[in-house]
């Protein structure tokens, strides 16, 4: 018997929007978050693209009563917006005909002058791009859930905040600190670890280095942030005194670091069988 798929919060908090639209919505939004984690900008992008038209057709449906039929594409993107606005007043409230029109305006642009999915873009896709995208999304997203869950912006904020945070049971977070639960790591290892769990976000150096519990600030800075830098693992800012995980460093904490530990340390987990030595064949001589 197969386990259904747990339902992401997000479709509780978007349940009266409607299911063509929802549905659309959150896979468009959760490939964006997860594309942006693993720094893939140009493909991040690409789901923002799907984003903007998934909302603007809702828009559509709601303000107009008609949308562009899925597949079909929306003819000038910006000028689309910009009619939402000259929409009756009592078609809608002033975000959705004024305000989340812009910013989808804004994502579009951003994406078509970054040479996103095209060649001809001012510039590349990079990783402030990449942030910028991030966070318009996560606000649109917290407005549509306010509008239509009757739940505040801050509670909104909370949720989609929640999203992004990685749970984590090797870590433990108590009085504003986290703690790391595992004896088998070194101090890179456990600064990997907490920066994974806030993945989106750049973490305080000092916050590291007291949630490490590491004996020297200066030390920790030069041998542990450093030497991640150095490898590519970490992004360092030595004047704002942050660190961020990098997709390397990413890749790394999904592929050692979540593995859970054999043997004593783990009483269920299942040791892996001894290799057997291949026996040699004795070979007569004549």
């Amino acid at each position: 018997m197969s386990t259904p798929k747990p339902k992401s919060p997000l479709q509780d908090a978007l349940a009266n929007v409607p299911s063509d639209f929802r549905a659309r919505i959150i896979k468009a939004y959760l490939e964006l978050k997860s594309r942006q984690a693993e720094g893939r900008h140009d493909s991040a992008g690409l789901s923002a693209g799907k984003l903007c038209e998934s909302i603007a057709r809702l828009l559509q449906h709601e303000l107009k009563k008609a949308f562009t039929p899925f597949g079909q594409q929306i003819t000038n993107f910006s000028a689309e917006c910009e009619s939402f606005s000259q929409t009756p007043k009592n078609s809608g409230s002033d975000s959705l005909r004024i305000v989340i029109p812009k910013a989808l305006s804004f994502l579009y642009t951003l994406r078509n002058k970054r040479g996103i999915g095209h060649a001809g873009g001012d510039v590349d896709a990079n990783g402030i791009d990449g942030a910028t995208i991030g966070r318009v999304a996560d606000w649109v997203l917290c407005e549509l859930i306010r509008i239509y869950h009757s739940m505040s912006l801050e509670e909104a904020d909370a949720l989609i905040a929640s999203l992004s945070t990685r749970n984590i049971p090797d870590i433990w977070e108590v009085g504003g600190k986290k703690r790391i639960l595992r004896s088998d790591l070194d101090f890179k290892q456990k600064t990997l670890l907490l920066l994974y769990s806030s993945v989106d976000s750049a973490v305080l150096a000092e916050d590291l280095f007291s949630w490490t519990k590491y004996s020297n600030y200066g030390v920790y800075r030069t041998k542990i942030l450093g030497q991640l830098d150095s490898a590519n693992l970490i992004e360092y800012d030595r004047d704002g005194e942050t660190a961020i995980i990098s997709p390397l460093g990413i890749k790394q904490v999904e592929e050692e670091l979540l593995r859970q530990p054999t043997g004593d340390n783990n009483p269920t987990a299942v040791a892996k069988p001894a290799k057997r030595r291949a026996r040699r064949r004795k070979v007569t001589k004549l």
